[in-house]
């Protein structure tokens, strides 16, 4: 006979939720997309290209889960506030749009600062802004999932850039757990390692970049986008209810040493 006091773990389920994706065409976003979906949440993919995101929706559809694409430009703060305005408010976010242009740091001009800087840090609060203000207008908990990197936790050799826009999200993300904590709203970030994705592919084409990197990467193998599956459903759902203003650090071991 079952013990009546037996804890139960916290559903990892997230049908009726809705949820959305920014940088949701390829790679990590259309990974966290669909696993969103599979989860049982209702997605909106996010991105400028709308050819990419409507494929990524109907591929989801056709497994069975519920999607649409949106087009938007998360650097067009107005239009950002717009769309979260526009409908009720999502239970998840994952704020996943970024770029990278590694370079040595005398390299670095003002355009790619702005280029990084801008679309990592500025566009990441600012969706976020609207995402947390649409749950506090309707009266909902939520959970923002910041998509950061391993190295907002370590620095790395011609990263300056990506490592100030990745530090500058954990501290964001950390802030914003303060200030949405009494609403029910939860921050965090998921820090991966080097995944491959079509954004970083080519930088592995470089046989000696290839295996800098994985002497760094204690697991002996590059990231796929599967690993970080798992840690995005978790931050979504209820089993991560005590979880805010922390980092979920996916990274085979590199910041171990």
């Amino acid at each position: 006979m079952p013990d009546e006091g037996l804890p139960q773990t916290p559903s990892f389920a997230l049908h009726g939720r809705r949820a959305v994706v920014t940088g949701a065409g390829r790679g990590i976003g259309l990974a966290a997309a669909a696993a969103l979906a599979q989860a049982g949440a209702a997605v909106t993919l996010v991105a400028r290209s709308g050819g990419e995101i409507e494929a990524g929706a109907a591929a989801i559809r056709a497994h069975g889960g519920i999607a649409t694409a949106a087009c938007l430009d998360v650097t067009d703060i107005a239009a950002v506030a717009a769309f979260f305005d526009g409908q009720p408010a999502f239970d998840v976010l994952v704020n996943n749009a970024g770029t990278n242009r590694p370079m040595p740091m005398t390299q670095v001009s003002p355009a790619d600062y702005d280029a990084v800087l801008d679309l990592n840090v500025k566009s990441a609060f600012f969706v976020a802004q609207s995402a947390a203000r649409a749950l506090i207008r309707d009266g909902k908990a939520g959970s923002l999932i910041h998509m950061g990197s391993q190295m907002g936790h370590v620095g790395g050799p011609n990263r300056s850039l990506y490592c100030a826009s990745k530090w500058a999200l954990e501290g964001m993300s950390k802030a914003m757990a303060l200030d949405l904590a009494s609403h029910g709203i939860r921050s965090n970030t998921i820090a991966p390692t080097f995944i491959e994705t079509p954004m970083t592919k080519p930088f592995f084409e470089n046989a000696a970049f290839k295996a800098s990197v994985l002497d760094k990467i204690k697991l002996g193998r590059i990231g796929r986008v599967e690993d970080l599956m798992g840690a995005i459903v978790f931050l979504a759902s209820d089993a991560s209810a005590l979880m805010t203003g922390t980092s979920m650090v996916v990274d085979g071991g590199w910041t171990a040493e």
